[in-house]
């Protein structure tokens, strides 16, 4: 583990706004914030399994109130979870959960790391979830956190037991437990050390909790009392809380801001009992370590603070900049030195970009740029040089008090410039619970620092600062405003299928279409399909036009699919040129709260053949949360509507499907399903056939939505090869027009089903029995009833996860109960 260090990358954990795109002076309430922080020593690292299990008025008052850094780690980015906004599922889920949670620190303040492990969807205890995750791959990334950012302070959202209420969340509790110990241990973990040394925290403490019904607080626990208001943000800590987690939208988790001091509570673990404090028997100031004239330095400094002119504290600042640096231990000399840089910059007023109008470029190409600097201080800032990547210029030109400068040039991408991707999925994952990452040393990190910078040297006053400006794409959005993110790197070509999957059928040729993105012109090009090591078919002579998107069809002939024997594959697609080969796919990710997100994926679709049949020729489509099920069916030759109130309302319309499918969490996600209910209820009374995906038990716009009575509970399978018992195998459901066995339930991902019905009437017949290891069986995975002369089909399986991942079994049983009404 760990291997070699990288030219761009500079160790020290930054600040979560590492991947901001323009370097700004932060409000002067803030300069006066970090200031204080300066003074109070102590870290604090909060540890728990996924985005928004961290207890932000905590972070908010050990931030806010006590001015101490503060961190949050999530072993991971959420990848397991449902979402809300759109059909993202698995690592683009997690890309979206990972920026949730950086929007949600820097409204707090905190810092945000993350480990390799992959949510892998809900686990029942930690026996379930070691069985996926590598617990010495994780403990080692968490000592690598700990070595990096030393905190003093772990806490735990979690304990290792049952009361946990996730496996997962259970899990963290015993991987911190034993990286708490082996971070201080030399033997553990050797490779780290030739960038960290070993560190020992004081203590590791579980902030026990009160959810819902469950307890495990105690007044003879450790108590802090929190959610105090603060002037200076406006609002209590409470508050502040809940607008940060409310920033978790994909999870639909918005929370009350709630005003009013409370207790939180916590319980001892590892290392030195806390008696009075979370800080007890630390050094809590400069004082406590005998340096005790940086404390005289900042108190002066805070005494005098101006926050109409904060730069009239820069010569004090200065002063304590130049007794930093004098500091013999080199760990704490880099991070107090760090912090005082960027209080500084704010303090003068410091503003720098380098933008282009354009949002994406090809390594090797040139651009044009604009260097925009600013300061507003009375003490002039002095650029004294700018590197462009490819040259330097000296310029020793000072920034007139609050004037803009701007500086064009054209800048060439290094040719082997990286794409703009996550560094977490640049590679393939290791495993299905693990991901794989080429340079270990970013570790942590919730993203990589951008590639392409072009550095600035400073001079204020005789202190002299380095700032790396990141090349960006800026734009005036004409709702929101000047709008700046990263600038992507691409590449010359990018390609994708156009659907996630195909049928090839018997003696019939395949069109299959592929989407090529040209970003230069490109005579001759190649295409290949291939089916592992297996070219399916070679295409020659594909010629693209620069800046164009092009929909290609190509035929795979009859005899060429003839070679496939396997029932599932995956058709790859590869595009030749000259000395080139090109095989993924750009993929962008746009929601209003969040910056353009890009990442790549394999050119790959799913190809079936064999026996898959279905009856049923128009669906009619509910939206829910969000799933790529209407695809597939499109795919599978299905005509599929998606359904407006005033169909649903329409008794005739209604009736022209054969079957009704309602996408995952209707009920809990639209509202107006209350107000639909009768007509859909009519729909199969008359006749019609009603597939109803999964629904959980919050926020239900209704109770009663099924054709008779049933409640639907928590209980589920997440084990997704749990056997599965057939309680009426000669059920039309489980023959017609697919004969289902045992064989198609294999290959299932992430999990069974989830939410399934606990209570029903005795109207409804249960299919399956199945159950997790030494669990209960359960019979409400799937729940079928006749009504009047139609068909209602209730079905927590994870059809959802299913279909888009090829699954056959999962498509023929699906089929079927489109079919039910044949």
């Amino acid at each position: 583990m760990f291997k070699r260090l990288t030219a761009i990358f500079i160790f020290c954990f930054p600040a979560v706004f590492c991947a901001a795109q323009q370097v700004r002076p932060a409000k002067s309430s803030e300069i006066y914030r970090e200031i204080k922080t300066l003074k109070h020593l102590p870290k604090v690292l909060y540890l728990a399994a996924h985005p928004d299990d961290e207890n932000t008025g905590l972070l908010s008052w050990l931030i806010n109130d006590q001015n101490v850094e503060t961190a949050y780690l999530s072993l991971t980015r959420g990848d397991g979870g449902q979402n809300l906004l759109g059909t993202e599922q698995g690592a683009a889920l997690g890309l979206i959960r990972t920026h949730e949670l950086l929007e949600a620190r820097r409204l707090d303040g905190a810092q945000q790391f993350f480990t390799r492990a992959i949510d892998f969807g809900f686990s029942k205890n930690t026996n379930d979830t070691f069985k996926q995750w590598d617990a010495d791959s994780i403990t080692a990334d968490v000592v690598w956190v700990i070595r990096k950012f030393r905190p003093d302070v772990i806490i735990c959202r979690f304990p290792p037991t049952a009361a946990a209420g996730h496996g997962q969340h259970a899990a963290s509790a015993v991987v911190a437990e034993k990286a708490f110990k082996a971070a201080a241990d030399k033997n553990m973990f050797p490779n780290q050390l030739k960038y960290v040394s070993v560190w020992q925290p004081k203590r590791l403490l579980w902030n026990t909790f009160r959810f819902g019904s469950v307890n495990t607080t105690a007044e003879n626990q450790l108590k802090a009392t929190v959610g105090q208001y603060d002037a200076q943000l406006g609002m209590g800590y409470g508050e502040l809380a809940g607008l940060s987690r409310s920033l978790h939208k994909s999870q639909g988790a918005g929370t009350q801001s709630v005003a009013g001091v409370r207790s939180d509570y916590f319980t001892h673990v590892l290392g030195d009992p806390a008696k009075r404090t979370l800080f007890d028997g630390l050094s809590l100031n400069w004082s406590d370590k005998g340096i005790g004239d940086i404390d005289e330095l900042i108190d002066i400094i805070l005494l005098s603070f101006n926050y109409n002119q904060p730069d009239k504290s820069l010569h004090g600042l200065l002063m304590l900049r130049k007794r930093i640096v004098e500091l013999q231990d080199a760990a704490l000399r880099k991070d107090k030195l760090a912090a005082i840089d960027n209080i500084i910059l704010s303090s003068v007023g410091f503003m720098g970009e380098v933008v282009t109008n354009q949002p994406e470029a090809i390594a090797g190409n040139s651009y044009n740029f604009r260097l925009n600097l600013i300061s507003r201080s009375a003490t002039p800032v002095t650029i004294e040089s700018v590197n462009w990547l490819n040259q330097t210029d000296n310029l020793n030109r000072a920034l007139a008090n609050d004037s803009l400068i701007t500086i064009e040039r054209k800048i060439q991408i290094p040719a082997d410039a990286a794409l703009t991707e996550p560094y977490w999925l640049a590679k393939p994952a290791k495993d299905a619970a693990t991901f794989s990452v080429a340079n270990d040393t970013l570790i942590g990190l919730p993203e990589m620092q951008s590639p392409v910078n072009v550095l600035l040297s400073l001079k204020i006053e005789s202190e002299k600062f380095e700032i790396r400006l990141p090349l960006s794409y800026k734009k005036l959005d004409p709702v929101k405003g000047d709008v700046v993110e990263a600038l992507r790197i691409i590449p010359a070509l990018d390609l994708s299928f156009s659907e996630p999957v195909y049928f090839a059928k018997e003696k019939e040729a395949l069109n299959v279409s592929l989407r090529l993105r040209a970003n230069k012109n490109i005579n001759y090009g190649k295409v290949s399909f291939k089916i592992g090591n297996q070219v399916v078919k070679t295409f020659q002579g594909v010629n693209l036009a620069e800046n164009t998107i092009n929909t290609m069809n190509f035929l795979l002939p009859v005899e060429d699919l003839a070679k496939i024997k396997t029932t599932q594959n995956k058709l790859e697609a590869v595009f030749s040129s000259e000395s080139n080969e090109y095989s993924k796919g750009q993929v962008l990710i746009q929601y209003p709260h969040l910056p353009t997100l890009q990442y790549f994926v394999p050119a790959i679709t799913w190809l079936i053949k064999g026996d898959v049949k279905v009856l049923a020729k128009k669906v009619g489509y509910i939206e829910g949360a969000g799933d790529l099920i209407p695809e597939f069916l499109r795919q599978a030759g299905l005509q599929v509507d998606v359904l407006t109130e005033a169909d649903i309302l329409n008794p005739i319309k209604l009736a022209s499907y054969d079957a009704v499918v309602t996408g995952v969490r209707v009920i809990n996600t639209e509202k107006r399903i209350k107000n639909w209910q009768t007509a859909l209820r009519g729909y199969v009374e008359n006749g019609g056939t009603i597939v109803m995906q999964y629904n959980t038990t919050q926020d239900m716009a209704l109770q009663d939505f099924g054709v008779y009575p049933f409640s639907i509970s928590g209980k589920r399978v997440t084990e997704e090869n749990a056997e599965v018992k057939f309680l009426k195998p000669e059920h039309k459901l489980l023959n017609y027009p697919n004969k289902i066995t045992a064989e198609d339930f294999k290959g299932w991902v992430q999990e069974r089903g989830a939410y399934f019905p606990d209570k029903w009437d005795a109207k409804y017949e249960p299919l399956f029995e199945m159950h997790d290891t030494d669990e209960e069986p359960l019979q409400g995975s799937t729940l079928y009833a006749k009504y009047g002369k139609g068909n209602f089909i209730y079905t927590p399986l994870a059809f959802f996860r299913q279909l888009p991942a090829g699954n056959v079994g999962a498509a023929r049983l699906f089929f079927n109960f489109l079919s039910a009404g044949k």
